[in-house]
């Protein structure tokens, strides 16, 4: 009778356990901070051979053949890191930041899709070289972001320039006409380092999307005024006067919880 009773007991620890969530993962993670951003997003077609430079050996691209992201093989990200907290909710360093990446979507060696972060300028000194490793600290930062209302359209407009003393520069100037954006359903995305592909960050995230203009789903264009500027150092080659635009995406928020695999 015992030995019944423990059994029961047993299972009824494992489906509560279950129902909580909380039985032991073998692929366990740690949560590492919290953020709520803005951002813009550019996707671009930049030359194949200048970005598999980056990539490491037995790695691949994985260039969308359709939809809103074809013959995209880069995206360069302007982020508005509003907040940034820790487990416990508290800031962590600044509690805030703003940065530009620059994501490639690759197959990792085993045919995974995931995305790959070559590089980026970030304005907090602690934020460089960064998770990835291959941030660099923008000499030059600066972002301004304005909205209007009257009669009329919500207009925006975002203006960055971010430059690093070793050459680097990603500038954007943008003036739109706000639309009804959509928000996406719960995501769960790996960013490996180029410079350390043992090295990835799984951001669970939500996000509102307007797509601004795109070269092939077409969409209306609602972009009055754009500019972009991109190159030199270690971008030279990425942004050589070839580059083609594809896509305006103004991400008016992303939610994101960060984690780390668990360390084996």
């Amino acid at each position: 009778m015992l030995r019944k009773n423990t059994v029961g007991a047993s299972w009824i620890f494992i489906a509560v356990t279950v129902l909580a969530g909380i039985v032991p993962d073998a692929n366990a993670e740690t949560l590492i901070e919290y953020s709520s951003e803005s951002r813009f997003q550019l996707d671009l077609h930049v030359p194949d051979a200048a970005i598999m430079g980056f990539l490491p050996s037995g790695w691949t691209l994985n260039v969308a053949a359709q939809g809103a992201a074809k013959d995209a093989n880069l995206r360069a990200v302007f982020i508005d890191r509003v907040t940034i907290t820790g487990p416990d909710g508290k800031p962590v360093g600044k509690g805030s930041n703003r940065l530009v990446y620059l994501v490639a979507p690759v197959k990792d060696a085993s045919g995974a899709n995931v995305q790959l972060v070559i590089g980026g300028l970030t304005e907090d000194p602690a934020d460089a070289p960064g998770p990835f490793g291959n941030y660099v600290l923008a000499a030059t930062h600066s972002m301004q972001r304005s909205t209007s209302s009257g009669t009329g359209p919500i207009m925006d407009s975002q203006d960055w320039v971010f430059a690093a003393a070793t050459g680097e520069r990603l500038e954007m100037h943008i003036k739109y006409e706000r639309g009804v954006a959509n928000k996406g359903n719960p995501a769960e995305v790996k960013f490996y380092s180029a410079k350390n592909p043992a090295f990835f960050q799984i951001s669970r995230q939500e996000q509102v999307l307007d797509i601004l203009r795109n070269v092939t789903t077409n969409p209306p264009d609602r972009v009055k005024e754009f500019s972009f500027k991109a190159g030199g150092g270690s971008y030279a080659k990425l942004f050589d006067g070839t580059e083609k635009l594809l896509s305006w995406d103004n991400i008016l928020w992303i939610n994101r919880s960060v984690l780390l695999p668990e360390q084996r």
